[in-house]
Formats: C-alpha cells, sequence, structure tokens
C-alpha cells in the first residue's frame, strides 16, 4: 500500500452502526481548486455580509465560516462531515480504542441521546445504564437541539471529573438523575473462545488499532487449546466497521494470499484502487507480517461468518471478500450497507474534512453501498423470530444515502410497516407484562440462538432457517 493510503481511525464514543468509518488518511488538501460559481459566491458573501451587519448581535467571523462548512459538507451524504479543532482531535485520537469518558455507545431518538449499549464494565454499565435509556440533559445543558458531536463533546472530559445524565426510561415512564464519574474506556474488540470440543468462536466488535494483533493472539490460542478443529464461527454481528486495514487483515487470515479482498471506486485517480490479501495492503507497523504467527490450518478450517443489520462497513468487506471467495459460509441478516470510502483531507493543522470519495466492491464487483451483504443463510434473531430486526437503522434508511451505483436501494414501504408493527408489539407486551422486553441473549451465550445455528451448519446439522427474511428489493435502476 502506498503512503497516499494510510489509514485513520474511528470515533472512539459509540455511534449508530454504520456511522463508524472505514477510510484513508491524506495529509495535506489536494492542490487543485475546481472554478467556483461566481454568482452563488457573491450571494454567500451577501449573506455573511449581511449578518454581520445586521443580526441582532455580533456574530464571530470565523464561527460563521465553521458554521458555512459544516453546512456545506453536512448536506453531501451522512458520513461526510467538517472536523473543527475540537472534534478533529477527538477524531485522531480515536483510533487507539481508548477515551475518557462515560462508556456508552449511542445514537439518537426523537432529538435526545439513545443509549444503544453501555460498555461492559464501564462507569455507565456500572451505574446501571440500559440499552434504550434517553439522556435528556447532561450536567444543566438540554440534549434536544444538540447534535451527536455536542452530546458526545459534553460527556467527555478529563479522568475522574463527574458528568451528571439525567436518564429518561420509557418502560418505567420515569426520569432521574444519574452522577457518573469519568475513566479512560479501553474497548475489547476482540474475543474468543471454544463453544466445545473442535468448534471455536471468535467475536470482532470494531476494526481498531490493535485490532489485528488481539485478532492473532486469540486465533493462535484457540488452536492450541484444540489442535484438531473441526469449525470456527467468525462473529461480526454489530460490528459497525472502523480501519480498513483491519478489515484486510482479518480476511486475509482465512484467504489465499494475494487475491482480492475489496476494491475501491471514484472520481479522483487516488480512490481508484485494489486490495489484497497480502502484508503490504494490511500493515502500517515496521517489522514481520503479523498474520504469520496464525497456525496453517485456519487458512482451511470451516468457517461460517455471522452478521446481522449491525455489521458495517469493515465487517460488511470482511463478510463480502469470504463469501465471494467461497471461503466461508454467511449466516444471519442482510447488513447495514455502509459501502462509502471517506477520504480525511487536512485543510489546516487542527481542521480537516472528512469526504465521500469512493465506494467499495467485493471481489466479484458487488457495490456493498446501500444494499449490504446478503447471507447465504438467513437467521432469525431467537428461536420465535425476530423481535428487534426491524427496529434497526440501515444505510438505505438515513437521508441523503448515496445509491449503489449498480441499482440503489430505497426506503422500502414494507420494511417501515413492519418496523410499525414490531414497535407495536413491544409496547403492548410490555404494557401486558409491566415490565421492559426480554432483551436478546448476550452475543456468545448458550442461549445465542444464531450461534447455535452457525455449530450446527459446521456439523453438517439442520438448520433453523428463518421463515419470514427476505433478500431487500433494489430500485429500479431508471428511478430518479
Amino acid at each position: 500500500m502506498t503512503s497516499k493510503f494510510k489509514i485513520a481511525g474511528w470515533v472512539a464514543l459509540g455511534v449508530l452502526a454504520g456511522g463508524l468509518t472505514t477510510m484513508q488518511f491524506q495529509a495535506t488538501a489536494r492542490n487543485t481548486v475546481a472554478p467556483l460559481p461566481l454568482e452563488e459566491m457573491q450571494q454567500l458573501a451577501a449573506v455573511f455580509g449581511m449578518i454581520k451587519t445586521d443580526y441582532v448581535e455580533t456574530v464571530d467571523e470565523k464561527k460563521l465560516i465553521s458554521d458555512a462548512i459544516g453546512g456545506m459538507v453536512s448536506g453531501l451524504d451522512p458520513h461526510s462531515t467538517y472536523f473543527d479543532k475540537t472534534t478533529f482531535k477527538e477524531f485522531r485520537e480515536g483510533t487507539t480504542g481508548k477515551f475518557v469518558g462515560v462508556g456508552i455507545e449511542i445514537g439518537m431518538e426523537d432529538g435526545l441521546v439513545k443509549v444503544v449499549s453501555p460498555i461492559e464494565g464501564s462507569p455507565a454499565f456500572r451505574a446501571g445504564l440500559k440499552s434504550g435509556d434517553l439522556i435528556t440533559k447532561i450536567d444543566d445543558t438540554f440534549v434536544k437541539g444538540l447534535t451527536m458531536d455536542q452530546a458526545v463533546k459534553r460527556m467527555r472530559g478529563e479522568p475522574q471529573t463527574k458528568v451528571v445524565l439525567t436518564i429518561f426510561r420509557k418502560l418505567e415512564n420515569r426520569s432521574f438523575p444519574v452522577t457518573i464519574t469519568r475513566e479512560e474506556i479501553r474497548v475489547q474488540s476482540v474475543r474468543a473462545k471454544m463453544l466445545e470440543p473442535g468448534y471455536g468462536w471468535i467475536r470482532v466488535t470494531q476494526f481498531q488499532d490493535r485490532t489485528v494483533e488481539d485478532f492473532v493472539a486469540k486465533a493462535d490460542k484457540l488452536f492450541k487449546d484444540d489442535p484438531k478443529m473441526k469449525g470456527l464461527v467468525l462473529d461480526l454481528r454489530n460490528d459497525p466497521g472502523g480501519l480498513l486495514e483491519g478489515a484486510i487483515a482479518v480476511s486475509a487470515a482465512f484467504l489465499p494470499k494475494d487475491v482480492t479482498v475489496v476494491s475501491t471506486n471514484g472520481q479522483i485517480p487516488e480512490s481508484k484502487a485494489i486490495f489484497k490479501a497480502r502484508p503490504e495492503d494490511y500493515t502500517r507497523r515496521l517489522g514481520a507480517d503479523p498474520l504469520a504467527k496464525l497456525p496453517a490450518a485456519i487458512k482451511n478450517v470451516p468457517l461460517v461468518v455471522l452478521v446481522n443489520e449491525g455489521s458495517a462497513s469493515a465487517s460488511e468487506i470482511v463478510s463480502g471478500a469470504l463469501q465471494d471467495h467461497k471461503r466461508a459460509t454467511i449466516m444471519g441478516a442482510q447488513t447495514f450497507g455502509k459501502g462509502s470510502v471517506q477520504t480525511v483531507r487536512q485543510l489546516t493543522a487542527d481542521t480537516a474534512l472528512k469526504i465521500t470519495t469512493a465506494r467499495y466492491y467485493t471481489p466479484s464487483g458487488r457495490s456493498i453501498q446501500a444494499k449490504g451483504i446478503v447471507p447465504d443463510v438467513m437467521l432469525d434473531e431467537t428461536a420465535e423470530g425476530n423481535l428487534f430486526s426491524a427496529l434497526r437503522t440501515r444505510e438505505a434508511d438515513l437521508e441523503k444515502h448515496i445509491g449503489s451505483g449498480q441499482g440503489s436501494e430505497v426506503k422500502d414501504a414494507a420494511r417501515e410497516k413492519a418496523r410499525e408493527e414490531a414497535m407495536k408489539k413491544l409496547e403492548e407486551a410490555s404494557a401486558k407484562k409491566n415490565e421492559p422486553p426480554k432483551p436478546l441473549p448476550e452475543f456468545g451465550s448458550a442461549e445465542d440462538f444464531q450461534l447455535q445455528q452457525a455449530v450446527a451448519q459446521l456439523k453438517g446439522k439442520p438448520v433453523v432457517i428463518s421463515k419470514t427474511m427476505t433478500e431487500r428489493k433494489p430500485e429500479d435502476t431508471k428511478a430518479q
């Protein structure tokens, strides 16, 4: 990989699945500047002047320019963004897989911060925050009206400082304050264990700076614990993505050397690239190939990859590569569909632009964008069916998402109806029992239905295939 394809990182305090972005990093902005539309630039200057002279109070000029840039970029697609001094610093620090905060993965719901999941062992976890909790205030600041980045900024801080979160727990219909002491949060991105003699499980929760080294260590231990490994499950469910380098390396661990893992294509020459299963495409560090420590048997062990609607970006690259090369059976639900490449270009020493520059394609040339990876075997979440699947957001649900370039997916009326029905059922069940719906079993636990089906697949036993899930239909390529 050349220097122009250095890898940048992911935002450490959790976001909606698919928001953690695989990307390339370029240290300086491109020297070429496109011709400017004179009339529109005059309008922009006129608005700037009016605000400066006529607005009710004085407005900082730098803030006006910064807001103008941010608005211009945010109108492009859900993943392009402008980094000011603070957010760029946080972004670059995020590649380490550690940050100082309360320890929650978050999304937005009705203008409020929603707790997607507290990170196990974190201050938020110990304080009793639950999935689905809504944060209405951060200290004395109301969350309504804040962007996700602004909310994240207020929850971050220095170690051992306190933050008061006001929580609204819908199912209990009550609000209450929780005081949390900030700590450094270390995200463990790889877990592994033997499920039973001969069958192992490796879970990658996100692709961060140490994922490759941790993956190699965990896989090596599994094969040492059981040299006669009969099958392996690679669990990428709810993995929102991260570093491209990590995705290439994990794919290369199972694939023959030099086969294509993923390609990218866009307008500029730098965006046209092919990444292969070779050390120069998955390591930036000097020294030996980290995959050299893996046992040779990993190349041939029967493999199942578990994915779901929360599997995005880098995890879709891995599942797509292993599927196209027929190296693994992909099981679960159709993935998120985050198949765009973001390049980070520094504007100044402290600011940068993250802009979508290309799309990802699987080795066979399939676009991942707004489509995702369709499993070989569709699985429900539980033996009773899908409880939460319809509620999850996908790339195609996001406003201003770009198309695949091959006939992209549009919002599906049937899916919108299924989401409404699923929410209604959950609310009715909760009202009857006067208690929250039973959460899904922890991934990797004995109650993990999809993992049970993956092991059955490896053993050649019958698998309980979903009776309701079908591939999401692409839109007519002629549609506008």
